[in-house]
């Protein structure tokens, strides 16, 4: 830590690490990407990413308790949606990123 950062800079720089963290995963970032779209059923994003259905709610819970979807249960089915639409912003960026060679 530097004289310019203070502890409560770090931790807040470690707030944001784990929202990274939560979508660097490949299935994880379809998962958003298809929320995009509008709410969808654990059974329509297991078909999505091609794992069984633990795996995904996994995934999903990772992605909830970073703050980027919520969950509503419906009778038997839970539909996720995007918490923050704002995510999808980042998305665009990381496009910007691979379209200029950073991959």
């Amino acid at each position: 830590m530097n004289k310019h950062t203070t502890k409560c800079d770090a931790a807040h720089y470690e707030q944001r690490a784990a929202i990274m963290k939560a979508m660097a995963h490949p299935s994880r970032l379809m998962m958003v990407d298809a929320l995009a779209h509008g709410e969808q059923c654990v059974c329509d994003l297991t078909t999505l990413v091609g794992h069984d259905i633990s795996t995904v709610s996994k995934h999903l819970s990772i992605l909830k308790n970073a703050g980027i979807v919520e969950d509503e249960k419906r009778g038997k089915n839970v539909y996720y949606s995007l918490k923050v639409p704002c995510v999808l912003t980042f998305f665009h960026c990381m496009e910007s990123v691979l379209k200029a060679g950073g991959q």
